[in-house]
């Protein structure tokens, strides 16, 4: 009789046991349902609605929500589960923490393209917000989901954030100097978001690199150089430099010095010093407030002329291509002129009179080297 009933109790035991596998699977199915079917129309309305803020919040909870399906799953099997209460402490706290952990998952990816949301609403609204700071924005956004999701999971396990907190701050110290290059670093980054030296897009040369600013992150710097190679920086180094900001300059200088030869009359010179003038004021893309060309100085191998100007663009492209045509209408005015540009030479005067004496002394001395 006893062994009959141990067979009933091991027989529901394996029942409860397979309800709660088949438990499981069917959330398993409904999972694949939900990706397969659900999620499909669900992109479909937000993609006929012409939202892609809609789109990236179906698409950010994806993954988490096909987690969710297995994880009511498993809290739903749990309660035929022979071996283990539904109502156990820590098996609860595991449940609302993978829930947790689910929805802040799903945040995270949504925050992790906050930028564009940022964007749009400064545009849209017309906000005065730095470029630099909306990168810096959208990190910190997940920063907070992070800390919030840590801090409510650590108290479904009953520890107490205000004691952890206190703890924290005796061992603050020691933490602070293991960790400053780290602080000192945030800080940098601070400064760079306050004070605006540069922001993303800027050409920048400091001590430590010369280039394109990629990326600011809370840590470090990016900065793509000429050579196309990435720079990292530490913040809390670039922000202790001097930085040159070549972006922020509202117009770039041109110099140079024009060698003419000697042989140039003085009218020539002085229309050629007129022309060049004449060109350089009616030229839409250099700057009318300084422009100077004047006959500087007279050396030993050419008259020169002093050009000083400004392109009205900083971009270096078009600052090279404005120089370049800039050089061909001055040689177009040499020529039209008839003037040639000094090249550098070395001159030497001889004495004629004493260099036939020196010819006729050595005729000389060949002579009578012969009769002797």
């Amino acid at each position: 009789m006893e062994g009959a009933f141990s067979f009933l109790d091991s027989e529901n035991t394996w029942i409860q046991l397979g309800i709660s596998i088949g438990i499981v699977i069917l959330f398993l199915i409904f999972r694949g349902i939900f990706a397969k079917y659900l999620f499909q129309l669900l992109m479909k309305v937000s993609n006929k609605a012409n939202s892609q803020l809609l789109s990236h919040i179906f698409l950010s909870f994806e993954k988490p929500v096909k987690w969710i399906f297995i994880i009511v799953g498993l809290y739903i099997a749990m309660d035929f589960f022979p071996y283990l209460e539904q109502h156990n402490r820590i098996f609860v706290a595991l449940i609302k923490s993978a829930f947790i952990t689910m929805i802040a998952w799903g945040l995270y990816n949504v925050a992790s393209a906050s930028s564009a949301v940022f964007i749009k609403m400064r545009d849209k609204y017309k906000l005065e917000v730095d470029d630099i700071l909306i990168p810096f924005l959208s990190r910190m956004l997940r920063i907070v989901i992070m800390v919030i999701a840590a801090s409510i999971i650590l108290q479904e396990f009953g520890y107490h954030i205000s004691g952890l907190v206190a703890g924290l701050g005796i061992g603050g110290a020691a933490i602070a100097f293991a960790a400053k290059d780290a602080i000192g670093n945030l800080f940098g980054g601070f400064v760079i978001i306050t004070e605006k030296p540069f922001t993303i897009g800027d050409w920048i040369m400091t001590p430590s690199v010369e280039g394109t600013v990629e990326d600011i992150s809370f840590r470090s710097t990016k900065v793509r150089t000429f050579a196309q190679a990435i720079v990292t920086l530490p913040n809390g180094t670039i922000a202790n430099e001097p930085i040159t900001n070549w972006s922020r300059m509202g117009k770039r200088q041109i110099t140079f010095n024009l060698s003419i030869s000697h042989e140039t009359p003085r009218h020539k010179l002085q229309r050629i010093v007129d022309r060049i003038h004449s060109t350089l004021v009616n030229n839409d893309d250099i700057h009318p407030e300084t422009i100077f060309v004047t006959f500087d100085e007279i050396k030993d191998n050419s008259y020169d002329l002093f050009l000083y100007f400004f392109t009205n663009t900083t971009n270096w492209g078009e600052f090279l291509k404005i120089k370049e045509n800039i050089n061909f209408q001055i040689i177009d005015i040499l020529e039209q002129e008839g003037v040639i540009i000094a090249l550098e030479s070395t001159r030497v005067y001889v004495d004629s009179d004493k260099l036939l004496a020196d010819q006729k002394e050595n005729k000389d001395q060949l002579m009578l080297g012969k009769d002797s």
